[in-house]
């Protein structure tokens, strides 16, 4: 292609100029911050690993999604901390248990908000796998897949309005399909985290959740980080399956797979999920103050948008709609 002579530097000049004709552009409504939940009251704990992030009861729980919505932010992603855990992880699907409960919470609180809801086994069970595992250590698919059938079941009847299965396990979206129009929640969607790798960015998160495996790793049922055509398989199985939101996890180190995924299919929303490794690397590099935390947040958001995604889940959400909201 020939391009006619120009000088691209006069759309430069300004940062009014260049905001004129920005092609990217990041939208707060577009925004998910992710919330730990975890038993007690009035509990405020730190996660050093991830420096302004906290494992919170659910009155601090409810305090902080006020917080977000005031500031513009639509949506919250829950993340649960129970005080008991077993080998089928019975706590994620209990209607008492640490998430149902905030689940309900909040949104008695904050009707408006969107309250996505994770459904994974990895959280609740003492071995901190995303399934049930037997006696060789093996997970096991389909019987991982009733429990969370009942895992989103109980959600949607507490109020989520989007159900985010994130165990990796094959057919999950057709047994939670399955699950909600049985029981008439045919209108709670699926945000399925479709092609999530096996990565080294989730270390902070497992801190955050206590949810590292007691043996072995994840690679049996996460994504291989050196296959890439692999996630259109995946996103196009979860499609055929029901989901209504696909994802891509880690976002950061996976920018062509968003890309590849959004090329593929145009038509169905995609979330990307800036992980808890990509926020605390920012975090600890401006804490040393080798980088520009603000500017790097903002590249990186950025980044990600521009790579193709609809919707991102940032633990920046809070200061992302600080400087969107002017």
């Amino acid at each position: 292609m020939k391009f006619p002579i120009t000088r691209p530097r006069r759309l430069r000049k300004t940062q009014a100029i260049r905001d004129l004709v920005r092609e990217t552009a990041i939208n707060i409504d577009q925004l998910i911050y992710p919330i730990f939940v975890c038993e007690g009251e009035d509990v405020k704990n730190p996660i050093p690993s991830m420096p302004e992030i906290y494992q919170l009861s659910i009155d601090n729980a409810i305090k902080e999604a006020k917080e977000a919505y005031e500031l513009g932010i639509k949506s919250v992603i829950l993340f649960g901390i129970p005080n008991k855990k077993d080998d089928v992880g019975s706590q994620a699907y209990d209607e008492n248990g640490i998430i149902a409960n905030a689940i309900d919470s909040i949104k008695s609180a904050i009707p408006d908000l969107i309250v996505v809801a994770d459904a994974c086994l990895c959280e609740y069970t003492s071995h901190g796998h995303c399934g049930i595992v037997d006696k060789n250590g093996q997970i096991l698919n389909d019987p991982t897949l009733e429990l969370l059938k009942k895992e989103a079941y109980v959600y949607a009847k507490m109020g989520a309005d989007i159900i985010a299965p994130s165990g990796m396990m094959d057919g999950m979206v057709k047994a939670i399909r399955e699950s909600l129009d049985e029981n008439n929640f045919s209108d709670v969607a699926i945000m399925s985290y479709s092609a999530k790798y096996s990565s080294s960015f989730y270390g902070p998160f497992r801190d955050a959740a206590q949810s590292a495996p007691a043996f072995g790793d994840r690679k049996t049922y996460q994504m291989d980080f050196r296959k890439a055509k692999e996630a259109i398989k995946e996103v196009l199985l979860d499609i055929e399956e029901g989901a209504d939101i696909v994802m891509v996890k880690p976002a950061l180190a996976y920018l062509d797979v968003i890309k590849t995924i959004k090329d593929e299919f145009p038509y169905i929303p995609l979330a990307a999920y800036n992980v808890s490794g990509e926020y605390s690397m920012v975090k600890a590099a401006a804490n040393l103050g080798w980088i520009d935390e603000k500017a790097a947040m903002l590249e990186i958001i950025t980044a990600i948008k521009r790579a193709g995604a609809d919707i991102i889940i940032t633990y920046f959400a809070k200061e992302m709609a600080k400087i969107l909201g002017g």
